[in-house]
């Protein structure tokens, strides 16, 4: 099925069943920990801290990872933070099974996490081309991964949700490392060419300032990479809030909350399956535009919804927008970037769209802390639909500007 071509690669086949297993393990353990640090503090601005320290890392390390992982074997890359990434997931089980809820502990092992996908992340997208046998399947493969990932987000909190509640946080932690045992074996059985070193003396500076002048050159991804970064201060911290709106705004438990989580998992796996039957990849700029306004008006359901169900179909709603904005970017990078600079700006997309969310989320949390839920959700919607009005004109004035160019060519 064209749907499903880039598994007949069985690097990418590999890749995808034990990613599948690892990112299930991930999604319990992050709605566990987002629901006992909400439980323990109480506080809005604790949880958008706790997703601030383990994604500001990528920010801060993108652009030096990019040029850094141009000249590694991509391939000891991942498998060392996968590594490193079991290794944080163990020491967080042993602090929450010893029942040792110390906020400061747990604020410094999501740090831990932070830097290892810092890597791991800008690895994995970089990596993609070289786990499929034909180049014309990159698409689906990304789509594909996307769905993974979602998939993974709409099963994780459901069985977070009956783990807390029949077994405690502890095993939602220790079910996550076990996650990293099939990763692992997967990765292990896949077989990729020899890696050719550069032994050219490469400055990082000087390819991060190359990186930088080819997107600034670059205008359509310019513009949306910054569409992006926005969506990602602004908009995306959104999911900051769930922990919030479930027991604050619905008077609900953890059940309520992991109804949230899978609502916006199941919006972001629509999203997903949508990417993997787009077959002209010229609708990819429509994509981003229709994305945008379904999640701005997304996040304005939830802020007006006074039921359960109601707010849960605005959550669909704003995960299909995230998802498919983020993933059509993606795309189109990969598809438009020429191959050298691929990891670089690969990087920059991680940063505004992985980056930029940490900074967001604290600054979510903090207003969350003196404006009630519904004015900050109903605020972001309002913003998402402005920043876009703003990509929109942006991207016809350069469409204005080629076509005067072309003319004055054709003239001459």
């Amino acid at each position: 099925m064209e749907s499903f071509i880039a598994l007949k690669s069985r690097n990418f086949k590999l890749f995808f069943i034990g990613q599948s297993v690892s990112l299930l393990g991930t999604w319990i353990q992050k709605t566990a920990i987002a629901w006992l640090v909400y439980k323990l503090t109480g506080s809005p601005f604790i949880l958008g801290l706790i997703v601030f320290v383990g994604l500001i890392p990528t920010l801060l390390l993108s652009p030096y990872v990019g040029s850094f992982i141009e000249r590694c074997h991509k391939y000891k890359v991942m498998k060392n933070t996968q590594w490193l990434a079991a290794l944080q997931a163990l020491l967080l089980a042993i602090l929450i099974y010893l029942k040792y809820y110390n906020i400061t502990a747990i604020v410094l092992l999501s740090l831990m996490q932070g830097v290892i996908n810092a890597f791991d992340v800008t690895c994995r997208q970089a990596m993609m081309i070289d786990l499929v046998d034909d180049k014309e399947a990159l698409p689906n493969a990304i789509a594909l991964n996307s769905a993974m990932t979602n998939l993974a987000r709409v099963i994780g909190p459901a069985l977070a949700g009956v783990l807390l509640s029949a077994f405690g946080e502890d095993f939602c932690f220790i079910s996550n490392f076990l996650s990293f045992i099939p990763v692992l074996y997967c990765l292990y059985l896949m077989k990729l060419p020899a890696f050719i070193k550069n032994e050219e003396e490469i400055n990082v500076l000087n390819k991060l300032k190359e990186g930088f002048i080819y997107v600034k050159s670059e205008k359509r991804i310019l513009s949306q990479l910054l569409l992006l970064s926005f969506f990602s201060l602004m908009l995306i911290p959104f999911t900051t809030l769930l922990p919030v709106l479930a027991k604050e705004v619905f008077n609900g438990n953890s059940q309520t909350f992991t109804i949230f989580e899978s609502a916006v998992g199941i919006g972001a796996l629509i999203s997903a399956i949508y990417m993997t039957s787009l077959k002209k990849m010229e609708k990819l700029y429509n994509s981003i535009i229709l994305s945008s306004i379904i999640m701005g008006i997304g996040l304005g359901i939830i802020a007006f919804s006074h039921t359960i169900w109601l707010a849960s179909i605005g959550l669909v709603l704003s995960g299909l927008g995230m998802i498919c904005q983020s993933a059509s970017i993606n795309t189109y990078i990969q598809l438009h970037t020429v191959p050298e600079m691929r990891s670089r700006v690969i990087s920059y997309y991680i940063m505004a769209f992985l980056g930029m969310t940490p900074i967001g989320s604290l600054i979510i949390g903090l207003i969350a802390e003196f404006l009630n839920t519904r004015t900050v959700l109903l605020l972001e919607g309002f913003l998402g639909i402005f920043s876009l009005s703003l990509f929109v004109w942006y991207n016809y004035k350069i469409e204005k500007e080629l076509d005067t160019e072309l003319k004055i060519i054709n003239e001459e």
